[in-house]
C-alpha cells in the first residue's frame, strides 16, 4: 500500500463518520512527515454551517495543531475533488499537494470544472487525483442511493 493510499484510507474513515450521522460522506485528513495533524469530514447539516467542509475543518485543525496558518510542508487528501471554497482554502493555507478521491463534476475546482490552481494565484499546489477512487465513488453513491429510497417511503 502507497502512502498515498494510506492516508486516503484515513479520509475514507474521516467520510465513514460523516455517513454515520447523516451527512454526505466527505472525508480529509492534513498530513506531515507522514503525521496526521489534521481530520475533518463533512459537518454542514448538523453544524448548519455553510464552512463546515471535511477539507476546512481538517485545515482548522492542521492549523491549530502546528500553531499557524501556513501549511506548506504538508498535504491534503480528500475523499471527493475539492469545491472552489476549499481550493481557496488551500491556496491561502498554502498547502503543497493535494489528493483526492474522486472527481466532483458538478462543483470540483482543481480539475474537473475549473482548474483554480493554475490560476495565477501565489501559490500552486500539486495535484493527484483518483486515489482510491472507486471506493470514494461508491460510499458516496451509496449515500445518494439510501437516501432516495428513503425519501421514496416518507
Amino acid at each position: 500500500m502507497t502512502d498515498d493510499e494510506k492516508f486516503m484510507r484515513e479520509a475514507l474513515r474521516a467520510a465513514g463518520e460523516a455517513y454515520d450521522i447523516g451527512e454526505v460522506p466527505i472525508g480529509a485528513v492534513v498530513v506531515k512527515d507522514g503525521e496526521i495533524v489534521g481530520i475533518g469530514f463533512n459537518r454542514r447539516e448538523t453544524g448548519k454551517n455553510a464552512l463546515y467542509h471535511a477539507e476546512m475543518t481538517a485545515i482548522d485543525e492542521a492549523c491549530k495543531k502546528l500553531g499557524g496558518w501556513r501549511l506548506w510542508q504538508c498535504e491534503l487528501y480528500v475523499t471527493l475533488e475539492p469545491c472552489p471554497m476549499c481550493a481557496g482554502a488551500i491556496i491561502n493555507s498554502r498547502i503543497r499537494r493535494v489528493v483526492y478521491g474522486c472527481a466532483d463534476l458538478k462543483a470540483g475546482s482543481v480539475r474537473s470544472v475549473i482548474d483554480m490552481f493554475s490560476l495565477p494565484f501565489n501559490h500552486r499546489p500539486e495535484v493527484t487525483g483518483g486515489v482510491l477512487e472507486e471506493e470514494c465513488s461508491e460510499l458516496l453513491s451509496r449515500f445518494f442511493r439510501e437516501l432516495r429510497e428513503k425519501k421514496k417511503t416518507q
